[in-house]
């Protein structure tokens, strides 16, 4: 029984932390301080929800605990140089009294969205903003952020640590920028929102291969940034790309949980709403001149999928050509691997199994548990069984998904029933 709540409270913290830890920002401005009282109303939860149960609405809970923690840190610290006005007036904003200046911001009212801007700033390195972003809003842990980035825990806990500190020492505001300034930070902002969205739509680690609500949270900050910035195209590219991609979510895993891969889905279950969304939003990105963008044209590939409402429709040529382009914009191993896949549904596998052989050695894919899946659902196609079981389970070791563990597992199975 204990254990059920536990799994719940994890549960829960994912969904919620992200809120309870940017209301606190906006409170005591310092998201380092803000964290801590957020995980301390976590530890609190832990110890009193297995004795009395899960409250009715656990996010309320959470907030309420650690605005008492809030009010007693401010209590007894004083806030050292600050006068006694000032501790009342931020006592009375942890009770519920609404800021004095609800509209600082341009009226955007959104406290998650300050967060993310917040740990966007310039003042942090490029690989910080993104590792910030995804512990506070995304509720990754250490070890989730280090497997998405493939690199070392200990690095990543480095850069957590010195980003909070940055931010304090550098004062940096709680808000959402405007004019120039938001323009400037963006494409960080940007990137953020979409590794968020990939978490959820392929979880790096746990028992579950989707975690929706994270899918929906980047979704709902992307399409606050396209009001925000109307003229960006790749704002658009990107809510283009998460409003396709999330539109196969209720056909990409079984009853129990178990993954459907692409090729395998029941399209009727696909949400054609979302993908008339994504398709307009990529009309507009095109509109703007922005076809180009990396995510433009990511979401140009989602879309030749969308369009095709059997898996032998796809136009695996413009495909293809799509990813082609893409490796010119925005180079990476990933995007290679990719293309392979591309390459082997439109020329055959033997000819995807060469540019794969060619990522091998590539050492940033070292730790990528996708490289030897694909290579093995390539050897599979060419009746090379036994290579393609290797390559599968070795795939299997790599993921700290469990329910792409099972998957990989399954498949590494079927070669040898077939063999």
């Amino acid at each position: 029984m204990t254990a059920d709540i536990n799994r719940s409270i994890d549960a829960i913290w994912k969904i919620e932390s992200a809120r309870v830890i940017s209301g606190l920002t906006r409170i005591v401005r310092d998201v380092g301080v803000a964290e801590d009282l957020a995980q301390d109303a976590l530890v609190a939860a832990l110890e009193e929800w297995p004795r009395s149960g899960l409250p009715e609405n656990p996010g309320a809970w959470l907030m309420a605990a650690s605005r008492r923690r809030a009010i007693d840190v401010l209590r007894r610290k004083k806030l050292q140089k600050r006068k006694h006005e000032e501790i009342g007036r931020a006592i009375e904003a942890l009770q519920g009294v609404p800021p004095e200046d609800p509209g600082a911001d341009g009226g955007v009212g959104d406290d998650i969205l300050r967060l993310v801007f917040m740990a966007c700033h310039p003042a942090l390195a490029p690989e910080a903003r993104v590792a910030l972003t995804l512990r506070l809003v995304g509720g990754l842990t250490t070890g989730e952020i280090a497997r998405a980035f493939l690199v070392p825990e200990p690095t990543i806990a480095q850069r957590l640590v010195r980003a909070k500190r940055t931010l304090t020492e550098e004062r940096v505001p709680f808000e959402v920028p405007r004019g120039g300034e938001l323009a400037r930070r963006l494409s960080s902002v940007l990137e953020v929102v979409y590794l968020v969205f990939n978490e959820g739509y392929s979880a790096t680690a746990g028992d579950d291969w989707l975690r929706p609500a994270l899918c929906e949270e980047a979704l709902r900050l992307g399409r606050i940034l396209a009001e925000l910035a109307p003229d960006e195209p790749e704002v658009h590219g990107l809510v283009a790309l998460m409003e396709i991609q999330a539109s196969r979510s209720a056909a990409r895993t079984a009853p129990s949980g178990e993954p459907i891969l692409l090729f395998d889905q029941d399209r009727s279950r696909w949400d054609y709403l979302l993908i008339r969304r994504g398709l307009a939003a990529l009309q507009r990105t095109e509109e703007l001149g922005g076809a180009r963008g990396p995510y433009a044209l990511q979401a140009a590939i989602a879309a030749c999928h969308a369009r095709a409402r059997v898996a032998e429709e796809t136009d695996w040529p413009r495909i293809v050509g799509l990813y082609e382009t893409l490796t010119r914009v925005s180079p990476s191993p990933v995007v290679e691997l990719n293309r392979a896949v591309a390459v082997s549904m439109a020329s055959g596998p033997a000819e995807g199994l060469k540019r794969v052989d060619a990522l091998v050695s590539e050492r940033s894919l070292k730790s990528y548990h996708l490289l030897p899946s694909v290579r093995g659902d390539l050897l599979f196609k060419l009746g090379r069984l036994d290579e393609a079981r290797a390559e599968f389970e070795r795939a299997a070791k790599m993921t700290q998904n469990q329910r792409e563990r099972d998957l990989l597992l399954k498949r590494a199975g079927e070669c040898r029933v077939s063999n």
